[in-house]
């Protein structure tokens, strides 16, 4: 009998025990997020994916000319870090919603400051920051699931991509950064505690721009290391760039030299002798005459 009592007690326990326990069922619109550093700061989106289900999408679970939340639940929301050309439009630091109403031929896409609206029945135009239109493309390959994802990321630029069923749209994303990254270089350059040369040469050498400039930083950041072989591949692909062959290839001989025994060894050989074939093959050919 008393085995029984504690039997009956324990079970009871374990009763309770569960309904305590949250239920958790996988979702039919999972939630997911996106953090995507971008230019000097990052890209944030946090929405819901719904997934087709033998359904037809667009015209009929999301009507045309209508405004969508841009997923399901809650509306998409969209932060960014520093002001952006979104659409071609300025769009300040913050957080915003995204909203669409996609048309046969043509989306509207709208970024708002109403952050708190549940869905598109709480969308108002007075609270758009930008509103542009967009051309949708039709794949060849069906997306079950709706995805947004950061595509083609530059320095200056990237794309924001919507895509579901055979539908998907491309919104470009500009960073007017130039003059404020040149302006933070020259402070951190003159700078007595910080000498950050290396960085500097890369980003006027990705840019193609100030190249002069860009090798008489990677030359004081091999003052400072004369002995890492990463920064004498910087230094050779910008004397190829400036036309300077024979400092070129002195300085992937360097670079190869001094990566032997890394563990990036096999990367730097393969790419210091890449530019290496690279100046041979472009020198002219010696006649042979007859």
């Amino acid at each position: 009998m008393k085995h029984f009592f504690l039997s009956v007690l324990f079970l009871a326990a374990t009763i309770v025990a569960d309904a305590q326990t949250p239920l958790k069922l996988p979702a039919l619109s999972p939630n997911a997020k996106i953090s995507q550093d971008f230019s000097t700061s990052s890209i944030e989106i946090s929405y819901s994916r719904p997934s087709m289900r033998g359904r037809k999408i667009f015209g009929d679970v999301v009507p045309f000319d209508k405004a969508w939340r841009t997923g399901a639940n809650s509306p998409t929301k969209i932060k960014i870090g520093e002001e952006l050309e979104i659409g071609g439009q300025k769009v300040k630091a913050g957080e915003y919603t995204l909203y669409a109403t996609p048309g046969k031929t043509e989306w509207e896409i709208v970024l708002s400051n109403g952050t708190g609206s549940i869905g598109p029945e709480g969308y108002s135009k007075e609270f758009d920051v930008a509103r542009f239109n967009i051309k949708p493309t039709i794949t060849e390959k069906q997306c079950q699931t709706f995805t947004i994802q950061i595509s083609d990321i530059t320095f200056t630029a990237c794309k924001l991509e919507l895509e579901w069923e055979r539908t998907k749209v491309v919104i470009p994303i500009v960073a007017r950064n130039s003059d404020r990254i040149e302006e933070s270089i020259d402070k951190v350059i003159n700078h007595p505690a910080q000498l950050p040369y290396f960085q500097a040469a890369s980003y006027y050498f990705e840019s193609d721009k100030k190249i002069d400039l860009a090798n008489s930083y990677v030359n004081k950041a091999l003052e400072q290391d004369p002995k890492a072989f990463y920064i004498w591949y910087l230094k050779a692909r910008i004397e190829k760039k400036l036309g300077n062959e024979a400092e070129a290839m002195a300085a992937a001989k360097k670079s190869m030299e001094l990566a032997k025994g890394s563990a990036n060894e096999r990367e730097y050989m393969n790419n210091n002798q890449k530019i290496i074939d690279d100046i041979n093959r472009s020198k002219p050919k010696k006649q042979v005459n007859d």
